[in-house]
């Protein structure tokens, strides 16, 4: 699969989060919680941005639902693909990355799920959500590829751009989400997905970037 595809996959992640209605979402095996990862807000320009001038168009805030509900889906996503890549990666370092996907993502989105029962809240998913479909015609298409470097390497490369949009992200959603308990989750979240960014880009370089 190109690469591009992957690019453009992981900016549907900032896509939602600016209320482009969009959010990542694998359903295949991980269903323990809610947890940390993803919101962003932007001004939008071009089309849909104001027509008066000097007027930026600011994209509608989320709630601490929307964000939950965004931050499983992140955590979802990443699990999901990260069992993928214990079975079909063939590099010793995808595989093991592959691993580490499942077990902390998982982990994440334990300690997410209990704060939502603590606190309450009912993941949300903001509107116009699209991204269940796309979640799995990407997951479909890693499927898809043979095994072979040439997998390993789009496989690590959307690693590479999804934890840097997520990351990104995340900083934006702890000043979004409303709740300190959610603040400081997603403040505790930032380092590990800031550990998996490094991770994978280590990965890239050995595999050839």
């Amino acid at each position: 699969m190109p690469s591009h595809t992957f690019r453009f996959a992981a900016a549907a992640v900032l896509c939602v989060l600016t209320a482009c209605g969009k959010k990542d979402n694998y359903n295949a095996g991980d269903t323990t919680g809610r947890a940390a990862g993803a919101t962003a807000s932007a001004a939008r320009t071009g089309a849909g941005a104001s027509a008066t001038a000097g007027a930026p168009a600011s994209a509608p805030a989320l709630s601490d639902a929307n964000i939950v509900a965004i931050l499983d889906q992140a955590n979802a996503a990443d699990s999901t693909r990260g069992r993928l890549a214990e079975t079909k990666g063939t590099s010793a370092d995808v595989k093991n990355f592959g691993k580490l996907m499942v077990a902390e993502h998982h982990m994440l989105r334990q300690q997410g799920q209990q704060l939502a029962k603590k606190l309450n809240v009912t993941p949300q998913a903001p509107a116009g959500d699209q991204s269940e479909a796309q979640a799995k015609t990407e997951l479909d298409s890693l499927k898809a590829m043979p095994k072979g470097k040439a997998w390993d390497k789009a496989y690590i490369d959307y690693e590479v751009t999804a934890h840097q949009q997520v990351l990104d992200a995340a900083n934006k959603a702890h000043d979004a989400a409303q709740n300190q308990e959610l603040k400081d989750l997603i403040a505790k979240a930032g380092p590990v997905i800031q550990k998996h960014l490094d991770r994978a880009k280590q990965i890239q370089q050995k595999l050839g970037s």
